[in-house]
């Protein structure tokens, strides 16, 4: 009878200790995780506020920065559709497209491509939209091709160092009429040709990766 209570005790004491040991897991991991998430979010809050900075004088013409609510890792710069007005089947840039984008861009580039921002972010994502008029290919396919105006217009205004440096960000996307702008219930079909810019900052693994990655990197060019 002993030997069996002292069995049952020693069960019961291992069950304790992995249970406790389990709870310290928990703990240690979710700290990690909060850690992490303050970390990212500390990176992201920093591009946001050098982009409000940076694009100050344009928030006069209703140009405005935010947090992606859709992506924790995005940031949203949204041009009003009159800066960036599009016709009706149409996916070139009017005048007043050109003009705005040639003080715009390099505000926002030269931002992205700061030393000590551009090591942080993953991505630069000129999005095109359009109204629901037409089939949803054509739509879809002026919402690349609107999205690529910008980007080559954006091109030609930029200087050498940051046309280079735009180039390793940026991609263009179009999105069709899947994300029209509508106004009491009903589309507004100007406001929804538009198109914005999504930066996104990268995670904390790719942060991780690179800081790991640099000394190889630096010892295979010093070997060179």
């Amino acid at each position: 009878m002993a030997a069996e209570h002292e069995g049952s005790s020693l069960a019961s004491s291992l069950t304790d200790l992995m249970t406790s040991l389990a709870v310290i897991f928990i703990l240690l991991l979710v700290a990690t995780l909060n850690n992490a998430k303050q970390e990212v979010e500390g990176a992201k809050s920093e591009v946001l506020t050098l982009l409000e900075q940076a694009l100050k004088e344009f928030s006069k013409q209703g140009v405005q920065v935010a947090a992606d609510p859709k992506d924790p890792l995005g940031l949203l710069v949204l041009v009003p559709e009159d800066l960036l007005r599009f016709k009706q089947n149409d996916p070139e840039l009017p005048v007043q497209g050109k003009q705005f984008l040639s003080g715009f861009m390099p505000k926002l580039v030269g931002i992205a491509c700061q030393a000590g921002v551009r090591e942080g972010i993953s991505s630069i994502v000129v999005e095109g939209h359009a109204s629901s008029e037409g089939t949803e290919q054509r739509n879809l396919l002026l919402s690349q091709q609107r999205s690529m105006s910008v980007i080559q217009e954006g091109l030609q205004v930029l200087g050498p160092d940051l046309h280079n440096c735009f180039l390793q960000f940026v991609s263009a996307a179009g999105r069709g009429s899947a994300e029209t702008i509508r106004t009491g219930g009903a589309e507004d079909r100007e406001r929804s040709r538009r198109v914005i810019f999504k930066i996104r900052v990268k995670s904390l693994e790719q942060r991780r990766f690179i800081a790991d990655v640099k000394p190889f990197v630096a010892r295979a060019e010093g070997g060179q």
